[in-house]
Parts: C-alpha cells; structure tokens; sequence
C-alpha cells in the first residue's frame, strides 16, 4: 500500500518535547504549591495545588496519547492511531470538571467556617513562580500547536492557559484576604476559579468529541482544498468532499468532474496532479479522488443511508 501519510519528523519531536515539558513543569509546580498551601492554608491555594496535581496527571495522559498517536499506521489500524489524541482530550476534560468541584466544595466549606489565611508572602511568592513558569510552558505548545494542531497538546494548552487566570486570582486572594482581613475573600475567589475550571473543561471536551465524531476540517480549509483542486485546468467540478482529521493526519475525500471523453490514464494522471497540489498545502493530508465523467450520472450512497 502507497504511503501518503507524509508527516514531517520535526513535528513528532517538537510534539514529544512539549509533553516533556508540560510534565516538568507540573511536577515543580505541584512541589512548591504544597508547600505553600501548608504554610498558608488558603483555600484558593489549595485550589491552584489541585489544579496542578491535575495537570501533573492530565499531562500524563498526553505524554502516552502523543506517543500512541505518532505511532505509523499498522495492519489492524491502516488510518493510524491519531485519534488517541481526542481520547486524551477527553480524559483531561473530566479530570479537570473533577478537581473544579473538589475545590468548590471546598471553598463553600470555609465560607461557612472562615479559615484566616497565614504567611500570604510564601504563597504569593510561589504563584508568581508559578505564573512565570505557566507563561513560558503556554508561550511553547502555543508555538507547537501552530505548527502541528494537535488536539491533545491544544488540550494541555487549554488547562495551563487556564492556570494563568487562576495563579493570577490566587495572588489577588491572598494580597486581599492578608491587607483586608476579610476571610469570605479567599473562598469566593475558590469558588470563582471552580467554575473557570468547569469552563475549561467543557471546551475541551467540545473538541475532543469533534474529532472523535470525525467533525469537518474548518471551512476556510475545506474551500482552499475546492479552490486547488479546480485550479487544474481540466477539472470541471468538485464535489462530495468530505475532510476529517486524526491527530496530525488529514483525510481527504472528493470526486472531481472531468471530460467523459478522457481515457482512463488521462483521468489518473489528473487526479495524480490534483492530489499532489492539495497535498503541497495540506503535507499531512491522505487523499483520495474519484473521477466522475461530465454528463453521466452516477451512483451514490450518502454515509449512513443503508442504515435509516
């Protein structure tokens, strides 16, 4: 079997590097977090430790996804494995929608039975470690997801840019509930970094799902790939395109109208120039192109037809 699958191996290493770097990251933060949620007991603290234990766990996941996926095709899997990728996402969802009612359950708690927050300078310290360290980390997979469009790194990126609002309003909490005095403070801001978090997790799982579902390619992409295919001088028409996605793979499926009257080598040789434009836009794109003569009608079954 021919192999269109024509994925650059500078993009599986910069992928493998961001998962390396989403770990290392997490795992300092969840170390110096603790210590400052221990010495503070603030709640908002401990809703940025959660959080991060989260995404220690969360980044995980992406670590093994990302590899499953950049995994080649096989004989049981000729579409390849890239859609370990959405899975990931998915996982990630629920785990960060989990630590979002930990933590707002948590917070209602000290609404009820203040808590005063202790050595707030240790906690706004680290967080503002921790907000350094979360801006570099985002600033990379941003880079990376403009590169490859990974789904699982867009998730992973989805979290820590989250954890950029929620150190933020950690600082803030901690500063107000210190200068103030007020206690309600650090349990609202709790609460309010709940349902970011819930927010989040939402959005996440709105994309993994799409891509599990086999979801269109966006339609500025769908458009590009009509106007290459009809830029070739002998195709008529295009239609029935159907585009998917699976990780940092792209399929590609369409029928080009041509002359009836071509031969059948002539038809080939077209389609071959047709492929190889998209594929020159689209590198890792696997596409397929059925020609159909102008004029003669012909046979076609929707997707799903014969079972409704």
């Amino acid at each position: 079997m021919e192999d269109h699958m024509h994925v650059p191996r500078s993009l599986h290493r910069l992928m493998r590097i961001a998962t390396y770097a989403a770990m290392a990251s997490a795992s300092v933060l969840v170390v110096v977090k603790a210590y400052a949620y221990f010495d503070t007991k603030s709640v908002a603290m401990l809703s940025s430790l959660a959080d991060s234990a989260l995404d220690l766990l969360a980044s995980g996941i992406t670590f093994v996804a990302v590899r499953v996926a950049l995994s080649p095709a096989d004989a049981g899997h000729r579409f390849g494995h890239g859609k370990a990728e959405p899975l990931s996402g998915l996982a990630q969802s629920a785990f960060v929608a989990g630590s979002a009612v930990l933590v707002m359950v948590e917070a209602i708690s000290h609404l009820h039975n203040p808590v005063p927050v202790e050595n707030s300078i240790t906690g706004i310290v680290v967080t503002a470690f921790a907000l350094m360290a979360t801006i570099l980390l985002v600033t990379f997979q941003r880079y990376v997801i403009l590169k490859t469009d990974s789904t699982a790194i867009s998730a992973d990126s989805l979290h820590y840019t989250g954890d950029l609002l929620l150190n933020a309003s950690v600082m803030l909490s901690l500063y107000l509930s210190s200068s103030l005095a007020v206690t309600w403070i650090d349990p609202v801001f709790g609460i309010g970094i709940s349902v970011f978090m819930i927010t989040n997790a939402v959005r996440i799982a709105f994309k993994a799902v799409g891509g599990l579902m086999d979801q269109e390619l966006p339609e500025a992409e769908r458009r590009e790939i009509i106007a290459i295919a009809q830029q070739h001088p002998k195709v008529k028409r295009v239609h029935e395109l159907r585009t998917r996605s699976s990780g940092l793979q792209k399929f590609v499926q369409m029928h080009v109208v041509l002359d009836s009257g071509l031969t059948l080598l002539e038809a080939h040789r077209i389609s071959d120039d047709v492929e190889k434009a998209v594929q020159a836009v689209f590198p890792a794109a696997d596409i397929i192109i059925h020609q159909d003569p102008d004029g003669i009608e012909e046979y076609h079954q929707p997707v799903g037809a014969a079972l409704s």
